[in-house]
Formats: C-alpha cells, sequence, structure tokens
C-alpha cells in the first residue's frame, strides 16, 4: 500500500493497526488519497513569498480531495439526558470521507504552530471513542523537505542575487525591525547578507515550533491521539519545484557553517 508515494519519498507513520484497516476495508479512499498526493507540486517561490493565510500549495490539495470527495465536515457531538440537552462540542475536520466500511477523516497540517497537532490528535481521538471516524490521518512536512528547507532557501535566495534588503523588497519581503537587527548582527559577523537572511527566514517561518515531522512524531511516541488508527505523511522535498532557481543542485547546496 502506498508503494508509489513511498517510492516519490513521501513518509508514512501507521499506528494501532491503521495499515491493516485501510488495506482491507478502506483501500480505495487509500487510492485517492495517494493520486492527490502525487499530483503535489511546490514552488519554491511560494515557500517564500506565501505570506499570511493558507499557502496555495495546500489550498491546490484541498481543492484536488474534495474533488474526490473529501470535504470539509463539522461533526458535532451532543448528550442529553431524559431528552434534554446537557453538552454539545463541535470538532471541524479539513477533509472527511465517507464509505459503507466507514468513515476517515484526514488533516493538512503544512506550516501551522506544533500545537495544532495536539488538537487534531485530541479531535480524532474522541471522534473515534463516539464511533464517529474509522481513523484519522494528518498530512505535514516531513523530515527530508525540513532538512531541505535552508539549503532550497539560500539557493533561490542566491539565484535572485539577493545582496541586501532593496532586494527583498523587489521580491516583496520586508523583514521587521528585530529580523533586521539579527540578519545585520550575522552580516557584521562576516556571513554574506543572503546567508543571514536565509538562516532568519527558515528559523522564522518552517522553524522548529511549527508543524513538521518530528513534532509530529514526538506526540506519537508520548500516545497523544491513542488509541484512534492514524496514517501520518510527510512531504518530501521532492515535490518542492526549483526549475526556476538556476543556482540549485543537491550536490552544491548545503546549510552554512556555524
Amino acid at each position: 500500500m502506498f508503494g508509489k508515494l513511498r517510492g516519490a519519498g513521501f513518509e508514512l507513520h501507521f499506528t494501532n493497526h491503521a495499515q491493516a484497516i485501510l488495506t482491507h476495508d478502506f483501500s480505495d479512499l487509500a487510492a485517492e488519497i495517494e493520486a492527490a498526493l502525487l499530483e503535489l507540486s511546490l514552488p519554491i517561490s511560494e515557500i517564500i513569498g506565501g505570506g499570511g493565510g493558507e499557502s496555495k500549495m495546500t489550498q491546490r490539495l484541498r481543492k484536488a480531495l474534495a474533488g474526490l470527495g473529501w470535504p470539509k465536515h463539522n461533526f458535532v457531538v451532543s448528550k442529553s439526558v431524559d431528552g434534554i440537552a446537557k453538552e454539545s462540542t463541535s470538532h471541524e475536520i479539513d477533509h472527511v470521507r465517507r464509505s459503507p466500511n466507514g468513515t476517515v477523516a484526514f488533516e493538512i497540517e503544512w506550516n501551522n504552530k506544533d500545537p495544532f497537532f495536539d488538537r487534531d490528535l485530541e479531535n480524532f481521538k474522541r471522534l473515534h471513542a463516539e464511533g464517529a471516524i474509522s481513523m484519522g490521518g494528518i498530512i505535514t512536512r516531513g523530515a527530508g523537505m525540513q532538512s531541505e528547507m535552508l539549503p532550497r532557501v539560500l539557493a533561490y535566495g542566491k539565484s535572485e542575487g539577493i545582496a541586501g534588503y532593496d532586494d527583498l523588497a523587489a521580491i516583496n519581503l520586508s523583514p521587521t525591525s528585530a529580523q533586521r537587527k539579527q540578519i545585520s548582527r550575522q552580516v557584521d559577523a562576516g556571513k554574506p547578507f543572503v546567508e543571514a537572511w536565509s538562516r532568519k527566514f527558515v528559523s522564522d517561518k518552517y522553524g522548529m515550533a511549527t508543524t513538521h515531522w518530528s513534532k509530529l512524531q514526538d506526540r506519537i511516541a508520548r500516545g497523544v491521539g491513542n488509541p484512534c488508527p492514524l496514517i501520518l505523511i510527510g512531504l518530501p522535498a521532492s515535490i518542492i519545484d526549483m526549475t526556476n532557481c538556476l543556482s540549485y543542485t543537491p550536490q552544491s547546496v548545503a546549510y552554512p557553517d556555524g
């Protein structure tokens, strides 16, 4: 199962017999997820230029999944005593697919604050306990993509000739005063401007406190979301499109020293 995803570098992790459940009860749904993910492409310009709100890549993935019958859904769980409502909670899930064998729920956490993983996993746990879903899944940045963020951004910066704040302004980037101070401090210490900016940009926008593979694995190791069966999917660096980034070659770009 998911052989094509594995071949394309996607990371996969299953908990609580989720792989067996998918194989025997939801093989058609798994094929839909695989097909949507294999079509993903992420231009490096979107990594650099994505502002607030949902990324264009996430929007494309959402549209593809919705087109396959995976719409957003708000689960409402109500409890009553003698017909009198006592409690009502709601759980909004990014993508839900119903079938004769049950219901599968997926969340996309491309680049959020990492506590959103706790929310997602706890929602899955509650909905599974109520019999509302058979299993849950989370799509996030894989470990390989996370480790490649800095070299890819640095390559982009070099290809664009970024050597100062005016060059950043030309591509609609405007560091805050605090960010400028930290960039300038590195430049004063001898770092080329493009390296200092790349390091700060990646640290702030795609840093350790955001949603990515290792943060998700930390929670799984602690048992968050148990006993809901889960499939976790890590997006690979291979989906990043460097076509217009002439300075990038996988062999020549590495993390800056220090």
